[in-house]
């Protein structure tokens, strides 16, 4: 079986969400997106694994850091701010009014974002390992 068909498998059709598995705010976020990802669209794996590093490969992820959050949605790559704004669209609720953030230009919504990334350990904490998913929602963590 060859790497993308392998891919194919594992994610099953969903949206990936690659996020700092030892930062208590993504971890936070992670668990907010799945409790509000009624449809289950979403699978998380932490920046940290083995299977992020190849998807970073595959989808040609440069010069991103620990730092950024970033979705594969549709075999589009989002980072930063568009990630954050891009989930939020599939979110039940009515997180799909984060879109009015889009008419901010990209720079400065993404400054903002770079701010909250630079000070997320001091503002968060974090832990010394990656998110241990429960039982209940391991089938959404992929490649860990």
């Amino acid at each position: 079986m060859n790497k993308e068909s392998i891919y194919a498998v594992e994610l099953n059709g969903r949206h990936v969400v690659i996020f700092d598995g030892v930062c208590n705010f993504c971890n936070s976020t992670v668990n907010f997106i799945i409790q509000h990802d009624m449809d289950g669209v979403f699978c998380f794996t932490p920046m940290q694994s083995v299977f992020a590093k190849e998807l970073a490969g595959q989808y040609y992820i440069n010069n991103v850091g620990i730092d950024t959050l970033l979705l594969i949605k549709n075999n589009t790559v989002y980072t930063r701010s568009d990630a954050a704004i891009e989930i939020a669209n599939n979110l039940s609720g009515y997180w799909y009014l984060l879109n009015v953030f889009k008419v901010v230009p990209r720079p400065v919504r993404d400054f903002l974002y770079k701010l909250l990334a630079k000070n997320r350990y001091a503002l968060f904490g974090k832990s010394d390992n990656c998110i241990v998913p429960t039982p209940a929602v391991a089938s959404r963590f992929v490649g860990i």
